[in-house]
């Protein structure tokens, strides 16, 4: 019951703040894209800011001695709730999230999402999605700023990995740079089905690079899958999930 009541109250103030916001929004919207991204991204801080004092959901982020401190670079994440899209753009250098079209067409939300530039694919296209992916991934990742790409390309439940697909692994066969794996363990406290949210912390963990030079996509694929995997069950273990998943439903 109070986990629903603070999801409520969460929600209540998400749309407030929204409400507010659209003023700051539509000024964003005008500005050159260096100074845009900041601000248009900057509600997203809201929303993890409430998350904490409202849902009770704490962060920490392990390694990031391993991100670049100048080079733009790949990384290849795990991808459970839509709290690390709103978190990794404060510690990123302006990352271009590869998602899907469809969320250009939501009012408001889709509005500003086109204006911090993603790499919007129609997953549906398949090769000619890979395509995009290549095509924006290089140009992207040449302005400086980092890509983040979801290898399941969706939110998966903890405990239940998705299909990695080839992409990313292509990408950064392509780019013949060392790419970044990334676990988080969001689903735990933000689950991507059902209303209600949880107490609890959300770590995020930079794993160290994963050579590329010389390796297939498909070694590659299986390299990134093997450290996010790993690093999952540790995460799962460290903070009761997903059995507590179970004692929430």
């Amino acid at each position: 019951m109070l986990a629903w009541l603070r999801t409520t109250l969460f929600h209540i103030l998400s749309i407030t703040a929204l409400i507010a916001y659209i003023p700051v929004l539509l000024v964003g919207l005008l500005l050159p894209f260096k100074h845009r991204y900041p601000l248009l991204t900057s509600y997203g801080q809201i929303l993890i800011f409430l998350a904490r004092w409202v849902l009770g959901i704490r962060y920490r982020i392990s390694g990031l001695e391993h991100l670049p401190k100048s080079d733009a670079v790949l990384i290849l994440a795990k991808h459970q709730s839509a709290w690390e899209t709103l978190f990794l753009p404060s510690i990123l250098k302006q990352p271009a999230f590869v998602l899907k079209k469809e969320l250009l067409k939501l009012p408001i939300f889709g509005q500003g999402l086109a204006a911090i530039r993603p790499i919007a694919i129609d997953r549906s296209q398949g090769r000619k999605a890979l395509a995009e992916i290549l095509k924006q991934g290089i140009r992207v990742l040449g302005e400086g700023r980092d890509v983040v790409l979801f290898p399941e390309g969706t939110r998966t439940t903890p405990g239940k990995p998705g299909q990695y697909r080839l992409g990313g692994a292509i990408l950064a066969s392509r780019i013949k740079q060392p790419v970044i794996p990334m676990a988080v363990n969001s689903g735990c406290c933000w689950p991507r089905s059902g209303y209600r949210k949880y107490p609890g912390t959300i770590e995020v963990v930079f794993g160290p690079p994963l050579q590329t030079q010389g390796l297939t996509p498909e070694q590659i694929n299986h390299a990134a899958r093997e450290w996010i995997e790993n690093q999952q069950q540790m995460l799962y273990q460290r903070y009761e999930c997903p059995s507590s998943l179970a004692s929430h439903s």
